[in-house]
């Protein structure tokens, strides 16, 4: 079934099995905040994550393209930095854009003219 089918207008082909994880929501959100990255100490505190946990998410994040990895030193310590790739920066604003496609349809279903979301802003119901 290709993206234009109109046949499944609810399948939302577009929210990424990848993506559409708590943790890596969590993750992909404060590296788009942060274009020139995080280190891990703070991605974990922002994401309230554990070292194990945030290192499995980084790397089904690293092997899909969608975010860079870097280890080197600060001083005598270790020191990781993450950010977001190009193509995962772009495949997450498609995600996102595929997410308040969702929600319009679920709020006209339910019948409402607008629905009001904090920090995207006022989305128009489709007519």
């Amino acid at each position: 079934m290709s993206k234009t089918d109109n046949s499944a207008p609810f399948s939302y082909d577009g929210l990424d099995r990848v993506i559409h994880e708590k943790a890596r929501l969590g993750l992909l959100t404060s590296l788009i905040a942060h274009p020139k990255g995080l280190a891990f100490a703070d991605l974990k505190q922002l994401c309230g994550l554990t070292d194990g946990n945030l290192s499995r998410h980084l790397q089904v994040l690293q092997e899909a393209g969608l975010v860079e990895v870097t280890k080197g030193y600060e001083g005598n310590r270790p020191h990781t930095t993450c950010r977001l790739t190009k193509i995962g920066r772009r495949r997450f604003l498609d995600y996102l854009a595929v997410l308040e496609r969702l929600v319009r349809d679920a709020a006209h279903a339910a019948g409402k003219e607008h629905v009001h979301l904090p920090h995207l802003g006022a989305v128009p119901s489709r007519a």
